[in-house]
């Protein structure tokens, strides 16, 4: 029975888990699509803004993913010692 209080929190993870999953997978074609080359030219400052607009992009996916990933695993954590701690402080747990 204690299985199922977790449930909601369980599931709530798991949905934190799918959303740092789409921000990798987001994160990872922005920078395919980045251009790595130095530009150096006048005649570049259209591909230069282009350049410092994409990193600023890939600056702030990079911030959101590391903080989520943080929170994913501390919760994650948390969320398995609370089961263990429940299943082991449970009047049948040797009972099964």
């Amino acid at each position: 029975m204690s299985e199922l209080k977790f449930l909601p929190y369980t599931i709530a993870w798991a949905v934190l888990l799918v959303v740092v999953l789409i921000l990798a997978i987001v994160r990872s074609k922005m920078a395919a699509n980045e251009d790595d080359t130095l530009k150096l030219r006048d005649g570049e400052a259209g591909a230069i803004s282009m350049q410092q607009q994409v990193a600023k992009k890939l600056s702030t996916v990079e911030t959101v993913g590391k903080w989520l990933t943080v929170l994913l695993v501390v919760g994650g954590l948390a969320l398995a010692g609370l089961y263990g701690w429940s299943l082991f402080t449970s009047n049948d747990m040797f009972a099964k």
